[in-house]
């Protein structure tokens, strides 16, 4: 069936709060990394979903917060940029029965311009119906929402109620997308960010915030349907370096291991990986750096 309408969403709210999860499940496929510490997504996303007559392009964003180095304040610039940038916004928050700081900035900004939103109540699997309805009684009262959708994400309760409404924002429009598309990411970049998924959760506390990967060789070999693969892990201090590698480099193996599998999974082919560590201090300062590592504020 040929592609008549589309939407453009962005998925915005504080960090770790499921909008990496929501973009996920929404598309059926995974598409943006996932892992229980904040600001695991660090630029914007593209994920398509495209059924029946329509087509749905959501912008996962990182979380809101407060920055501490350049890279900080280029993903804060990605979500306000973003809130206002599409057709909808869609303002992904947890079951609480308070208004944050983060959650203010962004409905202020979609107040701003004007912006038509949907709340999005995340992790409803968490809650007792009482707090639920306390939560969508209070952002009713601080923004007049095109509606105050509860979902979880995980379960993918709500999930079907979402993509109707969403369905009814979009206008008529060719497809934005080739329809067997469901990320713009070049697959380098899809490499890069799973390998960081699997630091961010075999890695405790601030070790892997202050990582990135460059993707150095990304070559298909001649004579078979092997991928080589060699990527840099780059940390900001030299005790880093060692507890990625481990001791005789088990740690650098196991996220070797899980990041190939993966990989292979997502090429469909067999993968060989080599990872190599080295260190950048104070990259996340470094405005070249940032920019070299993939994270453009001039997109």
């Amino acid at each position: 069936m040929e592609v008549t309408k589309t939407g453009v969403f962005s998925v915005v709210g504080r960090p770790n709060v499921g909008k990496s999860t929501l973009m996920n499940a929404l598309c059926g496929t995974k598409i943006a990394i996932v892992s229980d510490k904040p600001q695991t997504t660090r630029t914007r996303i593209t994920g398509v979903l495209t059924k029946d007559e329509y087509q749905m392009v959501f912008l996962d964003t990182p979380g809101l917060h407060k920055p501490k180095n350049r890279l900080g304040d280029f993903m804060v610039k990605i979500v306000t940029d973003t809130v206002t940038d599409v057709d909808t916004a869609l303002l992904l928050v947890e079951p609480v029965a308070r208004i944050g700081i983060p959650e203010q900035m962004l409905i202020d900004r979609i107040k701003q311009f004007d912006m038509p939103a949907i709340l999005v109540i995340n992790k409803i699997d968490t809650v007792e119906k009482e707090t639920l309805l306390e939560v969508m009684a209070m952002y009713s009262e601080a923004c007049d929402f095109l509606a105050v959708i509860p979902v979880s994400a995980k379960t993918g309760d709500g999930l079907e109620v979402l993509e109707e409404t969403l369905r009814e924002q979009c206008f008529d429009s060719p497809a934005l997308f080739p329809e067997d598309m469901v990320s713009d990411q070049p697959e380098k970049q899809i490499v890069a960010e799973i390998i960081r998924e699997k630091m961010l959760n075999l890695l405790d506390k601030e070790v892997p915030h202050g990582t990135a990967i460059e993707i150095e060789m990304f070559k298909e070999r001649d004579d078979s349907d092997v991928i080589d693969i060699s990527a840099v892990i780059y940390c900001e201090r030299k005790s880093h370096k060692g507890i990625i590698i481990g001791k005789s480099g088990a740690m650098l193996k196991k996220i070797g291991a899980m990041a190939r599998a993966d990989i292979e999974d997502m090429l469909g082919c067999r993968v060989f990986l080599q990872l190599w560590v080295k260190v950048k201090e104070g990259w996340r300062d470094s405005l070249g750096l940032i920019r070299n590592f993939g994270y453009d504020d001039r997109m």
